[in-house]
């Protein structure tokens, strides 16, 4: 078996991989943790080992599960509830919730064993590596074809043509196969920006929908999915890092974004008139992605 750190850099295909990642980290964390700090509804842990203090990234108390036992039947009952999506049957508010639940259970476990065993040059690739690969690996249990797709935009320059390209962590299709190809987009696909955190992230992406629809020629539809906006803010306390107004100016002056979607969303974001264009993950698994498919 690999070591945890290595495991957690290695690549993830399937749900399963997720949970089996998931389950180390959660029982080893309890053999680590020094110390804890409650900060509204999130936890600050610090691991002492040599002399050296870590910081784990600010946990959400509410939504993460602790108990491998517990984990893994919650992860159970998302895989039936994956399932009843895929064949479109109704789900439970429980169930609904449960999606949240574990998925962010998933990727924080991955942040958090990150944060205490990977070199911190390479962690944070590697945890947005792990968060596009488990957001593909939800919507291909759903039955969504999907892949990774980056659209070269060509242009002239004095001496020569040169190409710009706009990475995409991941194209949603209504067709059994994605028809968007590296030079194209179809107009009945999404383009999905998959990032851990909007920081610093969330003017790229009303930039890029402009970008795209003037290159395609067409409307393209563009979402945003994140983990969450909160940051450890000294050892104790904690900040949000999603600038409202700001998300506000680009939504009604730039152009509108198709949806925004959060594991874990910042408190400001379920308020109006914010959650009029902010919601759960949860939300787009069970029932938005179909809309946004839709004709």
């Amino acid at each position: 078996m690999l070591s945890l750190d290595k495991d957690l850099q290695k690549l993830k295909l399937t749900l399963e991989e997720f949970s089996d990642v998931t389950i180390r980290v959660l029982q080893y964390l309890p053999n680590v943790i020094s110390k804890s700090e409650v900060k509204e509804n999130y936890t600050i842990y610090s691991s002492e080992i040599a002399g050296t203090t870590k910081f784990i990234r600010p946990i959400n108390s509410i939504l993460f599960i602790k108990e491998p036992e517990t984990f893994s039947e919650k992860f159970k009952l998302l895989k039936d509830t994956l399932e009843k999506v895929r064949e479109n049957k109704s789900v439970s508010i429980e169930e609904k919730n449960n999606i949240d639940s574990v998925v962010y259970t998933i990727q924080q476990a991955i942040g958090a064993g990150s944060d205490l065993l990977v070199n911190p040059n390479s962690a944070r690739k590697h945890v947005g590596n792990r968060f596009e690969e488990l957001i593909k690996a939800i919507f291909s249990k759903i039955g969504v074809s999907n892949k990774k797709l980056i659209l070269q935009i060509p242009y002239e320059t004095e001496k020569r043509k040169k190409v710009y390209k706009v990475e995409n962590d991941l194209i949603l299709s209504t067709y059994e196969k994605v028809k968007s190809t590296a030079t194209s987009l179809d107009e009945r696909e999404i383009v999905v920006s998959v990032k851990t955190t909007s920081k610093d992230r969330m003017g790229k992406i009303f930039i890029d929908k402009i970008l795209l629809e003037r290159f395609v020629n067409h409307p393209q539809k563009v979402i945003g999915i994140f983990q969450n906006d909160v940051q450890r803010k000294g050892s104790d306390n904690i900040s949000y890092t999603l600038v409202s107004g700001l998300f506000m100016v680009y939504t009604k002056f730039l152009t509108k974004l198709e949806g925004i979607y959060y594991l874990d969303p910042p408190p400001i974001a379920l308020k109006k008139p914010y959650s009029d264009y902010i919601k759960r993950f949860s939300e787009l698994i069970v029932f938005d992605h179909r809309k946004l498919l839709a004709p």
